[in-house]
Protein backbone atom coordinates (compact mmCIF):
# COMPACT_ATOMS: atom_id res chain seq x y z
CA UNK A 1 0.00 0.00 0.00
CA UNK A 2 2.55 2.31 0.99
CA UNK A 3 4.50 1.78 -2.16
CA UNK A 4 1.27 2.22 -4.40
CA UNK A 5 0.89 5.20 -2.11
CA UNK A 6 4.36 6.62 -3.42
CA UNK A 7 4.07 5.87 -6.99
CA UNK A 8 0.77 7.55 -6.94
CA UNK A 9 1.80 10.79 -5.54
CA UNK A 10 4.83 10.65 -7.73
CA UNK A 11 2.70 10.15 -10.80
CA UNK A 12 0.40 13.05 -9.55
CA UNK A 13 3.90 15.84 -9.07
CA UNK A 14 5.03 14.76 -12.11
CA UNK A 15 1.63 16.50 -14.00
CA UNK A 16 1.42 18.96 -11.62
CA UNK A 17 1.72 22.52 -13.30
CA UNK A 18 5.00 23.96 -12.28
CA UNK A 19 5.48 27.44 -10.47
CA UNK A 20 6.28 30.87 -12.11
CA UNK A 21 5.49 32.09 -15.99
CA UNK A 22 5.62 29.20 -19.19
CA UNK A 23 7.80 30.35 -21.79
CA UNK A 24 6.50 32.40 -25.04
CA UNK A 25 8.43 33.47 -27.81
CA UNK A 26 7.90 37.79 -27.17
CA UNK A 27 6.57 39.78 -30.52
CA UNK A 28 9.62 41.68 -31.42
CA UNK A 29 7.67 42.88 -34.55
CA UNK A 30 10.06 41.50 -37.09
CA UNK A 31 9.25 43.20 -40.58
CA UNK A 32 7.88 39.96 -43.17
CA UNK A 33 10.76 41.44 -46.06
CA UNK A 34 13.76 42.99 -45.86
CA UNK A 35 14.55 46.77 -46.77
CA UNK A 36 13.79 47.07 -51.09
CA UNK A 37 16.52 48.52 -53.28
CA UNK A 38 16.56 52.37 -53.28
CA UNK A 39 15.37 54.28 -55.74
CA UNK A 40 18.39 55.61 -57.23
CA UNK A 41 19.40 52.04 -57.34
CA UNK A 42 15.82 50.99 -59.48
CA UNK A 43 16.70 53.96 -61.81
CA UNK A 44 20.39 52.55 -62.59
CA UNK A 45 19.76 49.10 -63.05
CA UNK A 46 19.05 48.94 -66.72
CA UNK A 47 22.91 50.67 -67.05
CA UNK A 48 24.29 48.04 -64.96
CA UNK A 49 22.39 45.26 -66.32
CA UNK A 50 23.76 46.20 -69.88
CA UNK A 51 27.33 46.62 -68.53
CA UNK A 52 26.86 42.79 -67.33
CA UNK A 53 25.48 42.00 -70.44
CA UNK A 54 28.22 43.19 -72.85
CA UNK A 55 31.43 42.47 -70.55
CA UNK A 56 33.66 39.92 -71.47
CA UNK A 57 34.13 37.85 -68.17
CA UNK A 58 35.13 34.36 -67.34
CA UNK A 59 32.84 34.75 -64.18
CA UNK A 60 30.42 31.74 -64.21
CA UNK A 61 26.71 33.08 -64.43
CA UNK A 62 24.46 32.52 -61.27
CA UNK A 63 23.35 29.02 -60.95
CA UNK A 64 22.18 28.68 -57.27
CA UNK A 65 18.81 30.75 -56.02
CA UNK A 66 17.65 32.52 -53.21
CA UNK A 67 15.31 30.25 -51.71
CA UNK A 68 18.01 27.20 -51.33
CA UNK A 69 20.85 29.78 -49.90
CA UNK A 70 19.83 28.81 -46.51
CA UNK A 71 19.56 25.21 -46.98
CA UNK A 72 23.01 25.27 -48.55
CA UNK A 73 25.57 22.89 -47.29
CA UNK A 74 29.16 25.43 -46.90
CA UNK A 75 30.25 22.77 -48.95
CA UNK A 76 28.32 23.35 -51.71
CA UNK A 77 29.22 27.05 -51.81
CA UNK A 78 32.72 26.70 -51.78
CA UNK A 79 34.04 25.07 -54.84
CA UNK A 80 37.77 25.63 -54.25
CA UNK A 81 39.03 22.04 -52.80
CA UNK A 82 41.84 23.85 -51.35
CA UNK A 83 39.24 25.92 -49.26
CA UNK A 84 36.95 23.24 -48.43
CA UNK A 85 40.16 21.62 -47.41
CA UNK A 86 40.90 24.54 -45.12
CA UNK A 87 37.05 24.48 -43.76
CA UNK A 88 37.34 20.85 -42.66
CA UNK A 89 40.45 21.05 -41.10
CA UNK A 90 39.21 24.61 -39.02
CA UNK A 91 36.60 22.59 -37.32
CA UNK A 92 38.47 19.69 -36.77
CA UNK A 93 41.98 21.69 -35.06
CA UNK A 94 40.08 25.43 -34.29
CA UNK A 95 40.83 26.25 -30.29
CA UNK A 96 37.62 28.07 -30.37
CA UNK A 97 35.77 25.13 -31.68
CA UNK A 98 36.90 23.02 -29.51
CA UNK A 99 36.16 25.21 -26.42
CA UNK A 100 32.68 25.46 -27.40
CA UNK A 101 32.97 21.99 -27.31
CA UNK A 102 34.15 21.73 -24.25
CA UNK A 103 31.79 23.62 -22.82
CA UNK A 104 28.66 21.92 -24.15
CA UNK A 105 29.84 18.78 -22.49
CA UNK A 106 29.83 20.81 -19.12
CA UNK A 107 26.00 22.35 -19.94
CA UNK A 108 25.15 18.80 -21.36
CA UNK A 109 26.28 17.29 -17.58
CA UNK A 110 24.88 20.23 -15.41
CA UNK A 111 21.67 19.41 -17.12
CA UNK A 112 21.81 15.91 -16.25
CA UNK A 113 22.43 16.73 -12.61
CA UNK A 114 20.23 19.08 -12.39
CA UNK A 115 17.09 16.74 -13.79
CA UNK A 116 18.81 14.08 -11.54
CA UNK A 117 16.87 15.85 -8.59
CA UNK A 118 13.45 15.00 -9.60
CA UNK A 119 14.31 11.20 -8.57
CA UNK A 120 14.66 10.17 -5.44
CA UNK A 121 18.06 9.49 -3.65
CA UNK A 122 18.90 6.58 -2.48
CA UNK A 123 22.78 5.50 -0.08
CA UNK A 124 23.96 2.76 0.54
CA UNK A 125 25.58 2.05 4.04
CA UNK A 126 26.88 -0.14 6.36
CA UNK A 127 28.53 -0.10 9.52
CA UNK A 128 30.29 -2.39 12.11
CA UNK A 129 31.67 -1.97 15.55
CA UNK A 130 31.51 -2.71 19.31
CA UNK A 131 29.65 -0.88 21.81
CA UNK A 132 29.96 -0.80 25.79
CA UNK A 133 27.58 0.62 27.47
CA UNK A 134 25.81 0.74 31.31
CA UNK A 135 21.48 0.11 31.12
CA UNK A 136 19.82 1.69 34.36
CA UNK A 137 21.53 1.40 37.84
CA UNK A 138 22.84 -1.67 36.50
CA UNK A 139 27.00 -1.91 37.97
CA UNK A 140 27.52 -3.90 35.29
CA UNK A 141 28.76 -2.92 31.65
CA UNK A 142 27.45 -4.57 28.44
CA UNK A 143 29.45 -5.05 25.75
CA UNK A 144 27.83 -6.11 22.30
CA UNK A 145 28.73 -5.91 18.50
CA UNK A 146 26.36 -4.23 15.96
CA UNK A 147 26.50 -4.67 12.36
CA UNK A 148 23.94 -2.66 10.29
CA UNK A 149 23.11 -2.63 6.74
CA UNK A 150 20.84 -0.06 5.29
CA UNK A 151 19.57 1.71 1.89
CA UNK A 152 18.57 5.57 2.99
CA UNK A 153 16.18 7.21 0.95
CA UNK A 154 15.86 11.46 0.53
CA UNK A 155 12.91 12.51 -1.94
CA UNK A 156 12.64 16.26 -1.98
CA UNK A 157 8.87 16.05 -3.51
CA UNK A 158 8.50 18.76 -6.64
CA UNK A 159 5.27 19.89 -5.46
CA UNK A 160 5.38 23.07 -6.57
CA UNK A 161 7.46 22.19 -10.13
CA UNK A 162 10.83 24.32 -8.59
CA UNK A 163 13.03 21.32 -9.71
CA UNK A 164 11.18 20.75 -13.30
CA UNK A 165 11.72 24.82 -13.79
CA UNK A 166 15.35 24.66 -13.05
CA UNK A 167 15.33 21.28 -15.12
CA UNK A 168 13.97 23.80 -17.90
CA UNK A 169 16.59 26.76 -17.36
CA UNK A 170 19.37 24.00 -17.38
CA UNK A 171 18.14 22.62 -20.96
CA UNK A 172 17.74 25.98 -22.34
CA UNK A 173 21.33 26.63 -21.39
CA UNK A 174 22.45 23.81 -22.72
CA UNK A 175 20.42 24.89 -26.28
CA UNK A 176 22.14 28.15 -25.97
CA UNK A 177 25.47 26.44 -25.78
CA UNK A 178 24.98 24.31 -28.97
CA UNK A 179 23.26 27.43 -30.46
CA UNK A 180 26.91 29.35 -29.63
CA UNK A 181 29.45 26.22 -31.04
CA UNK A 182 27.08 26.32 -34.62
CA UNK A 183 27.64 30.23 -34.41
CA UNK A 184 31.62 29.76 -33.78
CA UNK A 185 31.83 27.45 -36.67
CA UNK A 186 29.98 29.94 -39.12
CA UNK A 187 32.38 32.31 -37.97
CA UNK A 188 35.34 30.14 -38.20
CA UNK A 189 34.30 28.92 -41.64
CA UNK A 190 33.21 32.66 -43.18
CA UNK A 191 36.52 33.67 -41.89
CA UNK A 192 38.52 31.47 -43.59
CA UNK A 193 36.89 31.61 -46.75
CA UNK A 194 37.07 35.40 -46.41
CA UNK A 195 41.24 35.05 -45.41
CA UNK A 196 41.61 32.42 -48.37
CA UNK A 197 39.60 34.78 -50.66
CA UNK A 198 41.93 38.15 -49.48
CA UNK A 199 44.71 35.84 -50.07
CA UNK A 200 43.73 35.26 -54.05
CA UNK A 201 43.59 38.15 -54.51
CA UNK A 202 46.89 39.32 -52.70
CA UNK A 203 48.07 36.89 -55.26
CA UNK A 204 46.53 38.01 -58.39
CA UNK A 205 47.88 41.70 -57.33
CA UNK A 206 51.26 40.33 -56.94
CA UNK A 207 50.94 38.65 -60.37
CA UNK A 208 49.57 42.06 -61.64
CA UNK A 209 52.54 44.11 -60.00
CA UNK A 210 55.22 41.07 -61.41
CA UNK A 211 53.54 41.98 -65.33
CA UNK A 212 53.70 45.53 -64.96
CA UNK A 213 57.05 45.71 -63.37
CA UNK A 214 57.96 43.53 -66.26
CA UNK A 215 55.84 45.79 -68.76
CA UNK A 216 57.51 49.12 -67.31
CA UNK A 217 61.17 47.38 -67.61
CA UNK A 218 60.84 46.24 -71.06
CA UNK A 219 59.45 50.36 -71.57
CA UNK A 220 62.87 51.67 -69.62
CA UNK A 221 64.57 49.15 -72.02
CA UNK A 222 63.46 50.71 -75.07
CA UNK A 223 63.73 54.28 -73.93
CA UNK A 224 67.39 54.00 -73.22
CA UNK A 225 67.69 52.71 -76.57
CA UNK A 226 65.71 55.36 -78.16
CA UNK A 227 68.17 58.01 -76.20
CA UNK A 228 71.24 56.05 -77.24
CA UNK A 229 70.06 56.67 -80.93
CA UNK A 230 69.09 60.07 -80.42
CA UNK A 231 65.82 60.19 -80.92
CA UNK A 232 64.38 61.28 -77.08
CA UNK A 233 65.87 63.20 -74.70
CA UNK A 234 67.37 62.42 -70.70
CA UNK A 235 64.15 63.84 -69.37
CA UNK A 236 62.12 60.80 -70.98
CA UNK A 237 64.06 57.96 -69.58
CA UNK A 238 64.66 59.37 -66.31
CA UNK A 239 60.07 59.54 -66.59
CA UNK A 240 60.22 55.88 -67.27
CA UNK A 241 62.63 54.77 -64.39
CA UNK A 242 60.82 56.77 -62.24
CA UNK A 243 57.50 54.68 -63.43
CA UNK A 244 59.57 50.82 -62.79
CA UNK A 245 59.77 51.83 -58.87
CA UNK A 246 56.02 52.23 -58.21
CA UNK A 247 55.14 48.07 -59.08
CA UNK A 248 58.25 46.90 -57.56
CA UNK A 249 57.11 48.77 -54.50
CA UNK A 250 54.15 47.04 -54.53
CA UNK A 251 55.80 43.81 -55.43
CA UNK A 252 57.60 43.56 -51.69
CA UNK A 253 54.38 44.54 -50.30
CA UNK A 254 52.41 42.42 -52.07
CA UNK A 255 54.37 39.49 -50.88
CA UNK A 256 54.92 40.68 -47.00
CA UNK A 257 51.10 40.58 -47.07
CA UNK A 258 50.75 37.36 -48.63
CA UNK A 259 53.14 35.88 -45.83
CA UNK A 260 50.86 37.15 -43.00
CA UNK A 261 47.90 35.87 -44.59
CA UNK A 262 48.93 32.83 -44.82
CA UNK A 263 50.04 33.32 -41.14
CA UNK A 264 46.67 34.19 -40.54
CA UNK A 265 44.77 31.48 -41.99
CA UNK A 266 47.23 29.07 -40.30
CA UNK A 267 46.20 29.92 -37.09
CA UNK A 268 42.59 29.75 -37.85
CA UNK A 269 42.78 26.43 -39.09
CA UNK A 270 44.54 25.26 -35.71
CA UNK A 271 48.26 24.98 -36.79
CA UNK A 272 51.34 26.57 -36.76
CA UNK A 273 51.84 29.53 -39.42
CA UNK A 274 52.75 28.12 -42.85
CA UNK A 275 52.61 28.00 -46.19
CA UNK A 276 49.02 27.54 -47.64
CA UNK A 277 48.10 25.64 -51.08
CA UNK A 278 46.29 27.15 -53.65
CA UNK A 279 43.59 25.66 -55.80
CA UNK A 280 40.90 27.51 -58.41
CA UNK A 281 41.60 31.19 -59.68
CA UNK A 282 39.74 33.86 -57.41
CA UNK A 283 36.55 33.99 -59.38
CA UNK A 284 36.20 30.50 -59.35
CA UNK A 285 36.42 30.08 -56.05
CA UNK A 286 32.41 30.11 -54.42
CA UNK A 287 29.18 28.95 -56.43
CA UNK A 288 27.63 32.74 -57.63
CA UNK A 289 24.01 33.41 -56.22
CA UNK A 290 20.77 35.18 -57.42
CA UNK A 291 19.49 37.77 -55.19
CA UNK A 292 16.18 38.96 -55.49
CA UNK A 293 15.13 42.50 -54.41
CA UNK A 294 13.92 41.26 -51.46
CA UNK A 295 13.87 37.97 -48.72
CA UNK A 296 11.38 36.69 -45.87
CA UNK A 297 12.87 38.11 -42.12
CA UNK A 298 11.67 34.69 -41.48
CA UNK A 299 15.23 33.52 -42.34
CA UNK A 300 16.56 35.05 -39.18
CA UNK A 301 15.04 31.77 -37.25
CA UNK A 302 18.07 30.03 -38.85
CA UNK A 303 20.65 32.33 -37.11
CA UNK A 304 22.70 30.74 -33.98
CA UNK A 305 22.90 34.07 -32.34
CA UNK A 306 19.41 34.83 -32.57
CA UNK A 307 18.05 31.08 -31.24
CA UNK A 308 21.31 31.31 -28.48
CA UNK A 309 19.45 34.74 -27.56
CA UNK A 310 16.56 33.76 -27.44
CA UNK A 311 17.20 30.18 -25.18
CA UNK A 312 18.46 32.56 -22.66
CA UNK A 313 15.34 34.32 -22.59
CA UNK A 314 14.02 30.92 -22.11
CA UNK A 315 16.69 29.99 -18.98
CA UNK A 316 16.09 33.18 -17.41
CA UNK A 317 12.00 33.15 -17.21
CA UNK A 318 12.11 29.30 -16.12
CA UNK A 319 14.62 30.63 -13.13
CA UNK A 320 11.81 32.79 -12.26
CA UNK A 321 9.71 29.64 -11.11
CA UNK A 322 13.01 28.61 -9.33
CA UNK A 323 13.36 31.47 -7.07
CA UNK A 324 9.42 31.45 -6.43
CA UNK A 325 9.63 27.96 -5.85
CA UNK A 326 12.05 29.07 -2.70
CA UNK A 327 9.07 30.91 -1.34
CA UNK A 328 7.03 28.00 -1.16
CA UNK A 329 6.92 24.79 1.65
CA UNK A 330 8.93 22.11 0.60
CA UNK A 331 7.97 18.30 0.48
CA UNK A 332 10.08 15.75 1.76
CA UNK A 333 10.20 12.08 2.26
CA UNK A 334 13.28 10.55 4.29
CA UNK A 335 13.41 6.58 4.83
CA UNK A 336 16.00 4.07 5.97
CA UNK A 337 15.16 -0.07 5.63
CA UNK A 338 17.83 -2.59 6.44
CA UNK A 339 18.90 -4.87 8.34
CA UNK A 340 20.66 -5.02 12.00
CA UNK A 341 22.36 -7.53 14.13
CA UNK A 342 25.07 -8.39 16.48
CA UNK A 343 26.25 -11.34 14.24
CA UNK A 344 26.85 -11.33 10.57
CA UNK A 345 25.13 -14.65 9.97
CA UNK A 346 22.07 -12.99 11.29
CA UNK A 347 21.96 -10.36 8.94
CA UNK A 348 19.38 -10.22 6.48
CA UNK A 349 16.77 -12.34 8.24
CA UNK A 350 13.31 -11.03 8.89
CA UNK A 351 13.62 -10.57 12.68
CA UNK A 352 16.23 -8.33 11.97
CA UNK A 353 14.66 -5.99 9.71
CA UNK A 354 14.75 -2.36 10.20
CA UNK A 355 13.47 0.30 8.65
CA UNK A 356 11.67 4.04 9.26
CA UNK A 357 9.83 6.69 7.18
CA UNK A 358 9.05 9.50 7.35
CA UNK A 359 7.46 12.93 5.95
CA UNK A 360 8.24 16.53 6.57
CA UNK A 361 7.35 19.87 5.38
CA UNK A 362 9.41 23.39 5.91
CA UNK A 363 8.43 27.07 4.71
CA UNK A 364 10.97 30.15 5.14
CA UNK A 365 9.47 32.60 7.63
CA UNK A 366 12.02 35.26 7.78
CA UNK A 367 15.01 35.66 5.53
CA UNK A 368 15.36 39.41 5.75
CA UNK A 369 14.96 39.71 1.79
CA UNK A 370 17.40 36.75 1.05
CA UNK A 371 14.69 34.08 -0.67
CA UNK A 372 12.16 36.94 -1.64
CA UNK A 373 14.49 38.97 -3.44
CA UNK A 374 15.69 36.24 -5.46
CA UNK A 375 12.25 37.14 -7.41
CA UNK A 376 12.96 40.03 -8.25
CA UNK A 377 16.62 39.22 -9.38
CA UNK A 378 15.21 36.45 -11.46
CA UNK A 379 12.88 39.27 -12.88
CA UNK A 380 15.34 41.66 -13.71
CA UNK A 381 17.59 38.84 -15.35
CA UNK A 382 14.54 37.71 -17.48
CA UNK A 383 14.35 42.11 -18.67
CA UNK A 384 17.51 41.71 -19.20
CA UNK A 385 17.57 38.68 -21.71
CA UNK A 386 14.78 40.14 -23.11
CA UNK A 387 16.27 43.05 -24.40
CA UNK A 388 19.36 41.53 -25.76
CA UNK A 389 17.03 38.83 -27.55
CA UNK A 390 15.84 41.77 -29.21
CA UNK A 391 19.11 43.74 -29.55
CA UNK A 392 20.26 40.58 -31.51
CA UNK A 393 17.65 40.72 -33.47
CA UNK A 394 17.36 43.98 -34.56
CA UNK A 395 21.09 43.50 -35.09
CA UNK A 396 20.72 40.74 -37.17
CA UNK A 397 18.22 42.72 -39.52
CA UNK A 398 20.61 44.81 -39.77
CA UNK A 399 23.65 42.06 -41.21
CA UNK A 400 20.97 40.69 -43.59
CA UNK A 401 20.12 44.44 -45.02
CA UNK A 402 23.86 44.98 -44.97
CA UNK A 403 25.07 41.97 -46.95
CA UNK A 404 22.06 42.22 -49.62
CA UNK A 405 23.57 45.47 -50.10
CA UNK A 406 26.82 44.45 -50.48
CA UNK A 407 25.61 41.42 -52.93
CA UNK A 408 24.27 44.25 -54.99
CA UNK A 409 26.46 46.92 -54.85
CA UNK A 410 29.74 44.73 -55.14
CA UNK A 411 28.26 42.68 -58.24
CA UNK A 412 27.68 46.30 -60.18
CA UNK A 413 30.99 47.63 -59.23
CA UNK A 414 32.49 44.54 -60.57
CA UNK A 415 30.73 45.29 -63.61
CA UNK A 416 31.91 48.77 -64.11
CA UNK A 417 35.28 48.25 -63.38
CA UNK A 418 35.88 44.83 -65.36
CA UNK A 419 34.80 47.30 -67.97
CA UNK A 420 36.97 50.55 -67.08
CA UNK A 421 39.73 47.92 -66.88
CA UNK A 422 39.08 46.86 -70.56
CA UNK A 423 38.39 50.02 -71.99
CA UNK A 424 42.28 51.10 -70.22
CA UNK A 425 44.18 48.59 -71.43
CA UNK A 426 43.15 48.71 -74.93
CA UNK A 427 44.25 52.80 -74.30
CA UNK A 428 47.43 51.54 -72.97
CA UNK A 429 48.47 49.74 -75.91
CA UNK A 430 47.13 52.50 -78.54
CA UNK A 431 49.37 54.82 -76.81
CA UNK A 432 52.39 52.62 -76.79
CA UNK A 433 51.76 52.15 -80.21
CA UNK A 434 51.55 56.31 -81.05
CA UNK A 435 54.41 56.48 -79.06
CA UNK A 436 56.54 54.01 -80.61
CA UNK A 437 56.11 55.02 -84.21
CA UNK A 438 56.76 58.81 -82.88
CA UNK A 439 53.19 60.37 -83.03
CA UNK A 440 52.90 61.08 -79.01
CA UNK A 441 55.07 62.06 -76.23
CA UNK A 442 56.09 60.09 -73.21
CA UNK A 443 53.18 61.53 -71.25
CA UNK A 444 50.73 59.86 -72.85
CA UNK A 445 52.41 56.33 -72.19
CA UNK A 446 53.13 57.30 -68.57
CA UNK A 447 49.55 57.98 -67.90
CA UNK A 448 48.25 55.07 -69.35
CA UNK A 449 50.54 52.56 -67.71
CA UNK A 450 49.48 54.14 -64.33
CA UNK A 451 45.66 54.10 -64.92
CA UNK A 452 46.13 50.20 -66.39
CA UNK A 453 47.96 49.01 -63.30
CA UNK A 454 45.41 51.09 -60.87
CA UNK A 455 42.71 49.78 -62.56
CA UNK A 456 43.73 46.04 -62.46
CA UNK A 457 44.09 46.03 -58.86
CA UNK A 458 40.85 47.99 -58.54
CA UNK A 459 39.25 44.92 -60.51
CA UNK A 460 40.65 42.69 -58.35
CA UNK A 461 39.83 43.78 -55.29
CA UNK A 462 36.08 44.13 -56.12
CA UNK A 463 35.95 40.70 -57.37
CA UNK A 464 36.88 39.46 -54.04
CA UNK A 465 34.38 42.53 -52.32
CA UNK A 466 31.94 40.65 -54.73
CA UNK A 467 32.58 37.16 -53.08
CA UNK A 468 33.26 38.25 -49.97
CA UNK A 469 30.06 39.24 -49.66
CA UNK A 470 28.08 36.91 -50.73
CA UNK A 471 30.33 34.71 -48.08
CA UNK A 472 28.40 38.10 -45.82
CA UNK A 473 24.65 36.96 -46.70
CA UNK A 474 25.43 33.37 -46.35
CA UNK A 475 26.70 33.97 -42.96
CA UNK A 476 23.84 36.40 -42.10
CA UNK A 477 20.84 33.97 -43.41
CA UNK A 478 22.37 31.53 -40.42
CA UNK A 479 23.89 29.13 -43.35
CA UNK A 480 23.61 25.75 -43.60
CA UNK A 481 26.05 23.54 -41.22
CA UNK A 482 28.94 21.57 -42.23
CA UNK A 483 28.47 17.62 -42.29
CA UNK A 484 29.66 17.23 -38.59
CA UNK A 485 30.31 19.63 -35.90
CA UNK A 486 30.59 17.63 -33.03
CA UNK A 487 27.87 17.64 -30.66
CA UNK A 488 24.25 16.12 -31.32
CA UNK A 489 21.60 18.93 -30.73
CA UNK A 490 19.55 18.28 -27.78
CA UNK A 491 16.16 19.64 -28.79
CA UNK A 492 14.62 16.34 -29.39
CA UNK A 493 15.43 15.28 -26.29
Amino acid sequence: MRRALLAALAAGLAGACAIGPSYHRPDVGTPSTYRPPSATADSLRPFYDSLRASRESTVAEPTIAIDSIANLDWFDLLQDPELRKLVETAIAQNRDVRVALATISEFRAQYGATRGALFPRVDLNAFGGTQKAVFGSLPVASTFDVLSATADLQWELDFWGRIRRSTEAAKSDLLSREENQRAVILTLVSDVATAYLELRELDVDLEISKRTLASNEETLRLARRRFEQGLISELDVRQFESEVASPAARVADFERQIVQKEDQISVLVGRNPGPIPRGRALTETLAPLTIPAGLPASLLDRRPDVRQAEEDLHAAMARIGVAKGELMPKFTLTGEYGTQSQDVNDLFHNSTEIYQLFGGVSMPLFTGGQVGKQVDVARARTEQARYRYEQTILLALQDVNDALVGVRATRDVTAAQERQTGALRAAYRLADERYQNGISNYLDVLDAQRNLFSAELSLASAQRQQLVAAVQLYKALGGGWPRAIGADSTRAQ
